[in-house]
């Protein structure tokens, strides 16, 4: 009896190691795909078109363009780059509507140089202002690029250039392979070139159609956890029947580095560094150390509607965030009656739950959100319909289950925290005190006189 319960005993642990080996597998195989899978934007990446436009005597003309197909996630100044590896030994003759950051080797051209011999070229926009002999249409924005969602007509970004040494049928072109976008840090990954079918243009009268002589695209999806070490956004808490604040959770973006002077910026400084539109940030010294903080307050309560105040505040010394947006995931915002500051958008990514909104600011009025300061914050007040059916102030329901602020996911306070609130209105609340308290003075008197 004592063998065959050991023998049960090690059969169970040998299948227990094993089941956890091929979950460990699992896991790991699938690492690199969910992480750039996001679920309120399934089907959001930028894809980069090759059209191949006409051939030359010794390779072809192409234009490039950049869509940015991502519904809330946009590329922010210094911009995009472009890059990827040449198939065999082409060369670029010429562009119009960006440059390559070098030109390499072209010792062995004699006369004609070419703009660039890099076997491994990177490509970047052109500045606004650019001579319009340079430009060619969706071009010179700096690498800026909107979202889709926010501004689809700013969304793309186009550059031309004639590639030398390489094929000049469909049979004998190469694609180009490695193909690498920075917009400006890293974080997107990008798949093969797949050739598909020839892009059609429309000629302006709308008479003729032609086709580009051969088309490939490239698919680039983004993963938070390839851009940035720590997250670059944090949210906190309050309510009007609470006196306390859920503050952003401690060194949720990272802690202070108290052995590196200059990590972190003291609020009252007095010599902050220049402003430098730079990709790195410095941030006030907090016990957050995030870059930005959103801030979510329950303003008022009534019997049919509620009201929240939403405040975005900069941290960072090193950047003005502009258009800016912020994507919240909340179960009332099928019921949102206003939004007083910011311009609203539904995102439905499943068309059956309308529970995710995408904020941002007013052009020339609070589309830019101006680096740490006095001046750094934005804010506005959203104003909701109660549905008894779906929606209730109890177990924190009144606060939203995720925040993005620029596509990135914010650091939320956890649930137990979270700041206790009514599950009536104020008015409700303060007739049924009222009540309670001629009750009892009714009972007082009753008892007395007995």
């Amino acid at each position: 009896m004592a063998n065959l319960l050991l023998f049960i005993t090690r059969s169970f642990f040998k299948l227990c190691s094993f089941s956890l080996l091929i979950l460990f597998l699992i896991s790991c195989s699938s690492f690199p795909s969910t992480e750039a899978y996001d679920p309120l934007d399934p089907n959001g990446n930028i894809t980069i078109k090759w059209d191949i436009m006409s051939w030359t005597s010794d390779g072809y003309v192409a234009v490039v363009t950049i869509y940015n197909f991502q519904q809330y996630r946009h590329i922010q100044a210094p911009g995009w780059k472009l890059g990827w590896t040449w198939a065999k030994k082409e060369v670029i003759w010429s562009m119009m509507g960006g440059e390559t950051t070098e030109q390499g080797d072209c010792s062995r051209f004699k006369g004609n140089i070419p703009h660039c011999c890099n076997k491994h070229p990177t490509v970047v926009d052109l500045l606004p202002g650019t001579p319009y002999n340079q430009q060619i249409a969706n071009c010179c924005k700096g690498g800026v690029l909107n979202s889709w969602a926010q501004d689809p007509a700013t969304a793309a970004s186009s550059f031309q250039l004639s590639v030398g040494q390489s094929g000049t049928t469909n049979k004998t072109v190469r694609v180009p392979v490695n193909f690498t976008l920075k917009a400006p840090g890293p974080g997107y990954t990008c798949g093969p070139a797949k050739i598909v079918k020839p892009s059609r243009f429309v000629t302006p009268d709308g008479r003729r159609e032609t086709q580009a002589m051969m088309t490939w695209n490239v698919a680039c999806t983004y993963s938070q956890f390839l851009a940035q070490e720590a997250p670059s956004c944090c949210v906190s808490f309050s309510s009007f029947c609470n006196d306390t604040i859920v503050p952003c959770s401690k060194c949720a973006c990272g802690c202070q580095n108290t052995s590196q002077p200059g990590s972190c910026v003291e609020s009252k400084a007095s010599h902050i560094a220049p402003f430098v539109n730079s990709y790195t940030p410095l941030v006030r010294c907090t016990s957050h150390m995030c870059p930005v903080r959103v801030h979510w307050h329950i303003k008022l309560n009534y019997k049919e509607y509620w009201r929240v105040k939403i405040t975005i505040t900069n941290f960072n010394y090193n950047m003005n965030y502009t258009q800016w947006n912020l994507v919240v995931q909340h179960p009332n915002f099928d019921n949102l009656t206003q939004s007083f500051s910011f311009n609203y958008k539904s995102i439905t990514p499943y068309t059956a739950i309308n529970d995710t909104a995408m904020l941002w600011g007013i052009k020339f009025y609070n589309d830019m959100l101006l680096e740490a300061g006095p001046l750094g914050n934005v804010q506005s007040e959203l104003l909701f319909r109660k549905d008894k059916a779906t929606f209730t102030f109890e177990e924190g329901w009144a606060f939203p289950r995720r925040i993005y602020f620029n596509g990135d996911n914010c650091v939320m306070p956890t649930p137990n925290v979270y700041p206790g609130l009514p599950n009536a209105s104020s008015h409700q609340l303060t007739s049924a005190l009222g009540l309670l308290v001629t009750l009892l003075a009714a009972m007082a008197l009753l008892f007395g006189h007995a």
